[in-house]
């Protein structure tokens, strides 16, 4: 299975800390970091972070991102898309792979 999921904080967090800026990256760096410390293969764009895995242990990585960023704001969006492909390995490298195969044909 391959997830792509993107999560952010949104509202003042419950210690009244400001964020004037309004950036959200000490809360996404929470996420990444939870999903680094995973093991599973992953991949972090400007977007959206992938991680590849079976449900169980891929889900569970997607709720420890999440409640890593609760303490960020009053609420947490959480955007998912999965790819579910059972007998399949490797696929977070393998259709980018394939992508780039069929480009360089052209």
């Amino acid at each position: 299975m391959l997830i792509a999921f993107s999560v952010a904080p949104s509202g003042a967090p419950s210690g009244g800390a400001e964020n004037p800026d309004g950036s959200v990256h000490d809360a996404v760096a929470a996420a990444v970091r939870v999903v680094r410390e995973s093991g599973l293969p992953n991949r972090t764009s400007s977007m959206f972070t992938e991680v590849e895995g079976e449900w169980d242990e891929v889900m569970d990585v997607v709720r420890r991102a999440t409640e890593a960023v609760m303490p960020f704001g009053s609420r947490v969006s959480l955007v998912l898309k999965a790819d579910i492909r059972p007998g399949r390995t490797g696929e977070i490298d393998g259709k980018v792979e394939r992508l780039e195969r069929a480009l360089e044909a052209e």
